[in-house]
């Protein structure tokens, strides 16, 4: 297996897989060699005799082997022999390069692909989908959307022939954080610079405080599990900038709190989606989720409503759902 990119989610999976391994060897037959590591930082690496992850955490990488003379990630692919690669680099929310090229790059090398990023889901699922199912291999993306708990799987396992009609959630952890704050009395400022004092909002929040996060996963979503054409540009979309502490102050008083809601719904021909700040009632599931948890409620034909709720999520989450990924990929049978 080759792990593409290093930062916090690759590093967190390099952890679970070496704490895991007798795990995934008694449980489900799985020996494994991390054959591959690329960054920036450390070039293209390969060493077919094994990287154990303790090591690799232990060092970056630095002085595991040198950094090989490849031009392309197919080089890099074939060097390491790769049968798996975890696609681990950064969301480019414009139209999901380069993600996308290492994904099909990989699939067509003839090795399994799983990524949290969301950028290949929305502006390539259809094309890899089916590049992915020609090779015999699996495009696998369950961190992509509520770090790894298993959505995706969920409908494609688990409730076959069900039909979606529409979903509505808090998927942002960023802004729910900046929300909960000014219930808390602080101002928007004060509330942005404590998130990002937590590691939890970037440098630059505008991202997430303009709604694109929470816009890219409802296109994901939809996509996946609606078999929509949306594009996260086409998703109607306002932020939460422009809620103030007075605001936030009067609603507390009426009863009420502000919430950044995702909204998807299937209609006659089409799927329309939308994400915005919502004045929600206290007592309501929705209301009740703050900080970096999470919640998603499903409307179908069989459960009117179906509803999962993530409570403060770690960085382990989000690698645990490429390492449950990486199991369904080796170990279970690839439908046809």
């Amino acid at each position: 297996m080759c792990l593409l990119g290093f930062g916090n989610v690759n590093r967190a999976l390099a952890h679970l897989l070496g704490e895991r391994a007798g795990e995934l060897r008694q449980k489900f037959g799985i020996d494994y060699r991390i054959t591959g590591i690329a960054s920036r930082k450390l070039g293209w690496v390969a060493d077919l005799n094994g990287m154990h992850p303790s090591t690799l955490l232990g060092n970056d990488g630095a002085g595991f082997a040198t950094s090989l003379a490849c031009q392309t990630v197919r080089d890099w692919l074939q060097a390491c022999q790769a049968d798996v690669l975890f696609e681990g680099t950064s969301l480019n929310v414009h139209d999901g390069q380069p993600a996308i090229d290492h994904i099909r790059a990989a699939l067509e090398h003839g090795a399994h692909a799983v990524t949290a990023n969301k950028g290949p889901v929305v502006f390539a699922y259809d094309e890899l989908r089916m590049l992915a199912a020609r090779q015999g291999r699996r495009f696998l993306f369950e961190s992509a959307v509520m770090d790894g708990v298993p959505v995706f799987s969920l409908f494609r396992e688990n409730l076959p022939v069900i039909h979606l009609r529409g979903f509505h959630g808090i998927l942002n952890s960023t802004t729910n954080v900046i929300l909960s704050g000014m219930e808390e009395g602080l101002s928007f400022d004060a509330s942005l610079a404590a998130a990002q004092q937590l590691g939890v909002a970037e440098t630059d929040p505008s991202f997430d405080i303009d709604g694109w996060d929470a816009a890219v996963k409802v296109a994901a979503l939809a996509i996946v599990l609606m078999g929509a054409h949306l594009k996260p540009a086409e998703i109607r979309r306002h932020g939460i900038r422009e809620i103030t502490a007075a605001e936030m102050k009067k609603a507390r008083e009426s009863g009420k709190c502000y919430k950044l809601v995702c909204r998807a719904r299937r209609t006659a021909d089409a799927v329309e989606a939308s994400v915005g700040p919502e004045l929600l009632p206290i007592d309501s599931p929705m209301a009740q989720v703050s900080g970096t948890s999470s919640i998603i409620h499903f409307q179908t034909d069989i459960f009117p409503g179906l509803t999962i709720t993530e409570h403060d999520p770690g960085l382990f989450a989000t690698a645990y759902g490429m390492l449950a990924d990486f199991v369904r990929a080796v170990h279970e049978p690839i439908s046809q």
